[in-house]
Parts: C-alpha cells; structure tokens; sequence
C-alpha cells in the first residue's frame, strides 16, 4: 500500500481540484480529506456517510458550582484569563468564577490547584469524523468544530483510517488531500507517506510557499513531485518555479493550464476529467501518469 499526499504552500492553488481528478482516474484507492480545518472535497465527491464519531483532541475544564468554595486559586494560576469571576453584589459581594470554554486550553493547572475537587476534567468534544462511500470509492474525512484545535491529531486519526480500510480491502493507494501550510496539520499529513505532491501557482507568493514547503518536506526525507496549475498566466514565474523546484530536488511533474472548465465542473459537483475529455483534462491524466509511475 503506497500513500500520496497533495499538498500546497498556500490555500486556493488547486490542490483539492486535482485531488478529486485524481479519485477518478485512480484504482484500487481508498481517499483521505485531511484538510480538516477547510475540508471541502466532500462538494465534488458527495459522499455517503456510513459511519459517524466525535473526535476529541484534549481537554476542557468546567467548576462544578456546588463544589466551588471561591478560594479564587483557579483564577489566579490560569495564564490563559479562561476564569472569569464576576462580584454579586445582592450576596453581600461574593465572588462567582466560571471556565470561559473558548478560552481554555486544557492544560489542568486549575485541576491541580483546586483543593476541593471543584474543577472536571474531561474529554472536549472538538468536531466528528466520518466514514463514507463515494463514487469513486471510501472516503474518510472529518469536520472540526468552530475555533476547535488540535488538527493535527485529527488529520492523524483521518489518516490511520484511510489506512485501515485499504488494509481491509486490500486497496493499493491511499490519497490524501492534505492542508496548505507548513504548520502542524501539514506535519501530520505527510510524515511517513510515500510521495508528495505540491500543487503551487505562478505568482511570486506561490513561489515562495513553494520553497517552504520543498525545505519541510527535505527534512522529513520524502520524495516530492510539484504540479504548476494555471502555469499559462505567468509564465515567466513558472519558469522561476521550475528552476526553484530543481534546485529544492523537487521534479516537475506536470503543468496545468488555466480552464474554466474546472468551475463549470464544480458547479455539476464532478471532477473536471469526469466533466470535460480535452484541455485541461489531458493535463491532469498526463500529471497523474507521472504520479503513478512514480509512486509504483
């Protein structure tokens, strides 16, 4: 079982469009939205959930009221202001302190220095994953909950299931739609996969995102492919880009030229290779004969 990740130094180069072509012209694949903090391959692909579960990435402490004697310890140890106390004047001015959920971050401090047991502890629900079936095959993805953390366990979870099912079903791929970036959710895609592929643009901050992203994927030693979508707008950058990514060991594997076939194909929620059989869509076929004889 081989692993592809697409990623790109930056959000909005194409990377999810080419992902979804990619699904249907590949076999014996299981699919893998680990952009889970934006996942959108779901519009192209619909997918039919078959199994759903909470995903928690931490903690979140909550004062049991009834329990609270307003020693005020919390409120004084927390570096984050996530205990909030307010006065009640009506009470002779006594002190109420509550855990601003938003404002938590989970580190147990309050826990600890509590000397009533006023403060629980427990499991953050932080968004869901799912287990789907798609038209082109399994499909696991996720969805984060609003300003909730820890992507990058979540990406790690999405991973390890993509996984599983590939294993069950003796599939031979497991694509993954990874994060734009180089932070942790990134990190969390690509460590131990078998080929990257990053889909970068010809503008002068593609190109520098371009440069990141070939040093982080240099340090965790894994083979990278670069794809140049809408290389036909620019290019003089393109062939900046080209020198860029041979100078980072990183071998173009294809360019892509600009087509607004690929929105009239998102608009009917189908890839552009399902959608339209010239153009662009021979860019993509000729880009992932290039990424399978790599990877195979």
């Amino acid at each position: 079982m081989k692993e592809l990740v697409v990623i790109s130094g930056k959000g909005g180069t194409g990377k999810t469009s080419i992902v979804a072509s990619f699904a249907a012209l590949a076999k014996s694949k299981v699919l893998a939205d680990c952009d889970v903090d934006a996942a959108d391959l779901h519009l192209v692909l619909e997918p039919e959930i078959e199994h759903t579960e909470d995903f928690s990435g931490g903690k979140r402490a909550n004062i049991i009221s009834q329990n609270c004697k307003h020693c005020g310890r919390c409120y004084d140890v927390c570096r984050f202001e996530a205990v909030k106390r307010s006065v009640d004047l009506d009470e002779v001015a006594s002190v109420d302190f509550q855990i601003d959920s938003i404002a938590c971050e989970g580190c147990g401090v309050c826990v600890r220095v509590c000397p009533k047991d006023a403060i629980a502890f427990e499991p953050a629900i932080n968004g869901q994953w799912y287990r789907s079936n798609t038209r082109h095959g399994p499909m696991v993805h996720a969805k984060l909950g609003i300003a909730e953390e820890n992507s990058g366990k979540l990406v790690t979870l999405v991973r390890n299931q993509a996984k599983e099912i590939a294993e069950e079903q003796l599939l031979d791929l497991v694509i993954i739609d990874g994060s734009p970036g180089i932070g942790c959710p990134v990190i969390a895609s690509i460590t131990g996969a078998d080929l990257v592929l990053v889909v970068t643009e010809p503008t002068q901050s593609g190109k520098h995102d371009l440069e990141r992203v070939t040093v982080l994927t240099s340090h965790f030693g894994i083979s990278t492919l670069v794809c140049i979508n809408k290389w036909d707008l620019n290019p003089e950058v393109t062939s900046e880009i080209e020198a860029l990514a041979r100078n980072r060991s990183a071998r173009i594997a294809g360019k892509v030229r600009y087509d607004n076939a690929i929105t009239k194909a998102q608009i009917q929620k189908l890839s552009v290779v399902e959608y339209s059989k010239n153009g662009v869509t021979e860019d993509i076929k000729s880009l992932w004969t290039e990424v399978s004889r790599t990877l195979f």
